[in-house]
C-alpha cells in the first residue's frame, strides 16, 4: 500500500491487486496534480479509505478474496460522498451494472485510459440499469449490446478500436453490432458496424 496526499488536491484511491497497473495509474494520476492512495485488497482498501478520507475511488471489481463488489459496498457506507468508478472485463458487464447499483458512479473496460477514468468520474448522465429491451433479448444480452454500442460511442464509431478496447476480434464485434441492429428499432443504421473487411 501506499500514499502520497497533497492537501491541495483531491486524493483518489486505487483499488486492484495488479500492482504493476496500480504503479502505472498512480504515477500518471499524480503528474495530473491527484493525491494517490493505493490498496492490494479489500482490508487495504477500508484501512486506507478510513485513513485518508479520499475523494474518489478506481475499483477492480476481480480481486482475490473479497470481491469489488464487496469493496463498492463497504466504501458506500464508509464514505457515503465517495464517488467510485469500478473497472471489469467484457465478461462482467453484469457484475458492473450491480456495482453502480450499489453506488459506484460508472463503469469502465480495461485497459482504460487516465482521461476516460477523469471523465467517468464526472459523467452526469446515469448509467442505464433498467433500459428496455429492443428485442426479446435476455437480461444479460441487452446489457452485452448496450455495452457494446457505449464502447463504440467512446471510439467515435471506430469498430476496429472499439474491438479492440473490448478484447474481441473486429469481424466478431461486426456480426455482433450486424445481429443487434437487425432486431432492434435501429434496423436502418446496420450498414455501420456490420460492414466486412479483412482489417482486424
Amino acid at each position: 500500500m501506499s500514499a502520497d496526499s497533497p492537501s491541495s488536491a483531491e486524493t483518489i484511491m486505487i483499488v486492484d491487486d495488479d500492482r504493476a497497473f496500480c504503479t502505472a495509474l498512480a504515477g500518471g494520476l499524480r503528474r495530473r496534480g491527484f493525491g494517490v492512495v493505493v490498496a492490494h485488497d479489500y482490508d487495504e482498501a477500508l484501512a486506507e479509505a478510513e485513513a485518508w478520507r479520499p475523494d474518489r475511488a478506481v475499483i477492480d471489481l476481480r480481486m482475490p478474496g473479497h470481491s469489488g463488489l464487496e469493496v463498492v459496498a463497504k466504501l458506500r457506507r464508509l464514505l457515503p460522498g465517495l464517488r467510485m468508478v469500478v473497472l471489469t472485463g467484457f465478461g462482467s458487464i453484469a457484475t458492473a451494472i450491480e456495482a453502480i447499483k450499489l453506488g459506484a458512479v460508472h463503469y469502465l473496460t480495461k485497459p482504460a485510459s487516465i482521461d476516460e477514468l477523469l471523465a467517468a468520474f464526472d459523467r452526469t448522465e446515469p448509467v442505464l440499469l433498467d433500459a428496455p429491451a429492443a428485442t426479446t433479448a435476455t437480461p444479460l444480452d441487452q446489457l452485452e449490446w448496450e455495452h457494446l454500442q457505449r464502447v463504440l460511442t467512446d471510439c467515435q464509431g471506430n469498430v476496429s478500436e472499439a474491438a479492440r478496447r473490448l478484447g474481441m476480434h473486429r469481424r466478431s464485434l461486426q456480426r455482433k453490432l450486424a445481429r443487434g441492429y437487425k432486431g432492434g428499432e435501429e434496423g436502418g443504421e446496420g450498414g455501420e458496424g456490420g460492414e466486412d473487411s479483412d482489417e482486424d
